[in-house]
């Protein structure tokens, strides 16, 4: 008889599962845009057998797409099983658009599809071949729920379908099956167990006294740093209803990024303080543009940062949610830089991530749902305005068999009072800008959308005319 598998949700993946509500879908997605040449059939269409087949051979590589989800009697904690009725053809689906559809067609079209829920009584993610676009491409919309994926593991589970160079699937990969799920006796029973020894787990510590005294000092330090910003709300903003609607709209730009790595280079920080100082600069402009003045502001944007340890690779999420304020009202784009720079460098050597973390494994011991409902009513007091994210991606192009992937516009769902989300994610020279909005409250998105190009341009020149003067301070000067 085969064994039986289930596999348990951290407090922090099973809190996203929370966060689902009428108007809100917690799921996160990224639409990418292929040559359509190299997988037309002789009729002409795409060769869909082709595309699902490629998706099966990563199944085994990534099982968490043919698992789904069920809860815990007594505990409600969700877990992860095999889905013994699991169907592709029911995930991986196929739209044509009018040809040639252009641009502005797609992102109308993504925003229909990316406000759809999923379907979390199956593995929670699907995936919509769009066929039909200019210059002879496609596109694949790919959603997956935030309880299975975040945006560094999401990113591994799309490169397993990619290659750095063309390639073929030669064949059908073996046949599948799935392990039966447990007993609701024995799910109940280890549950009772895991919550039993949590207290011992929690004093382990303390075999150490001096090093728990440290690591309580710093957690300590780092909830009283979340709860500083925290405990106040932000300055409601345009971005801010008090409930967004059903409907989305979903649009993009990109960036150079060696230009980035110019202004880095002329102005100093990171690619990641270039981003949200251009981000801060085309909220600003924004919420000048709708009559909200910006020169006593509250602005603050939620940051999700990466706590894998170097060689980690699993699924799931692993990020603590730490909160900075952006600096909207300073019109100078050099001065917007260092004043962002100077608050990550503070937000590096705080101890906020610590404390989240802390909490988060606190959850992890005595019980997901606690957590789950701290995240719901912490939101619920607008204690950000927008969330920005930021995901490194592979710098070399990449192949869907044989069609390269030419862009990669990424997604993040929204809190039920924010109205803009931004997933920023680099591939291949370029720095991809995903605007997630909600219709109703932001129904002229596009005007935040080239606020990032208009303001890059301006940072870019203040990076060039810092490179300008110092080249002139450092010219040797010649006596007549």
């Amino acid at each position: 008889m085969p064994h039986t598998f289930y596999e348990r949700l951290s407090a922090l993946d099973a809190s996203f599962l929370g966060f689902e509500e009428q108007n809100t879908h917690w799921h996160e997605a990224a639409v990418m845009v292929f040559d359509a040449g190299p997988l037309r059939a002789p009729d002409g269409g795409l060769d869909f057998e082709k595309i699902l087949n490629n998706y099966e051979w990563c199944f085994d590589r990534v099982p968490r797409y043919r698992q789904r989800l069920i809860k815990i009697p007594v505990f409600d904690h969700p877990v992860w099983v095999d889905d013994e009725s699991f169907n592709v053809r029911y995930h991986v689906r196929q739209i044509a658009l009018p040809q040639p559809a252009d641009e502005r067609v797609l992102k109308r079209v993504c925003g229909y599809l990316l406000e759809l829920p999923l379907d979390v009584d199956k593995p929670p993610w699907e995936v919509w071949v769009v066929d039909g676009l200019e210059n002879d491409r496609f596109a694949l919309v790919t959603k997956i729920h935030h309880c299975m994926a975040d945006g560094i593991s999401g990113m591994r589970i799309i490169q397993t379908l990619l290659g750095r160079r063309p390639f073929e699937r030669k064949g059908r990969p073996k046949p599948w099956r799935p392990r039966p799920a447990p007993q609701r006796t024995e799910l109940v029973a280890t549950e009772l167990v895991r919550r039993i020894q949590a207290p011992f787990e929690l004093l382990a510590p303390l075999r150490r006294p001096s090093a728990a005294l440290q690591e309580a000092s710093d957690v300590v330090q780092g909830l009283m740093e979340a709860s500083k910003l925290g405990w106040r709300a932000a300055t409601k903003t345009p971005f801010n209803p008090d409930n967004i609607g059903p409907h989305r709209r979903f649009d993009w730009t990109e960036v150079s990024m060696s230009e980035i790595k110019d202004v880095r280079t002329g102005l100093g920080g990171t690619i990641n303080d270039v981003v949200l100082t251009t981000s801060a600069g085309s909220f600003g402009r924004y919420l000048r543009e709708h009559a909200t003045s910006t020169d006593e502001i509250d602005f603050r944007t939620l940051i999700p940062v990466n706590v894998r340890r170097k060689k980690e690779q699993g699924l799931g999420n692993r990020v603590a949610m730490m909160m900075a304020q952006l600096p909207v009202g300073e019109r100078d784009p050099a001065a917007r830089l260092a004043r962002v720079v100077e608050t990550t460098k503070k937000l590096k050597h705080s101890k906020q991530a610590l404390g989240v973390s802390w909490l988060e494994g606190l959850a992890d011991r005595v019980g997901g749902r606690f957590f789950a409902q701290l995240s719901r009513s912490a939101t619920r007091s607008r204690p950000f305005n927008v969330v920005v994210t930021n995901v490194p991606g592979p710098s070399m192009p990449l192949y869907f068999l044989g069609s390269q992937m030419h862009a990669i516009y990424p997604m993040m769902p929204l809190f039920p009072n924010q109205a803009l989300a931004l997933a920023v994610l680099s591939y291949a020279g370029k720095v991809f800008w995903g605007f997630n909005s909600d219709w109703d409250a932001l129904p002229d998105v596009h005007n935040i959308v080239e606020g990032i190009g208009e303001e890059f341009r301006d940072l870019y020149a203040a990076a060039q005319a810092r490179a300008r003067s110092n080249q002139e301070s450092t010219a040797p000067t010649t006596r007549s």
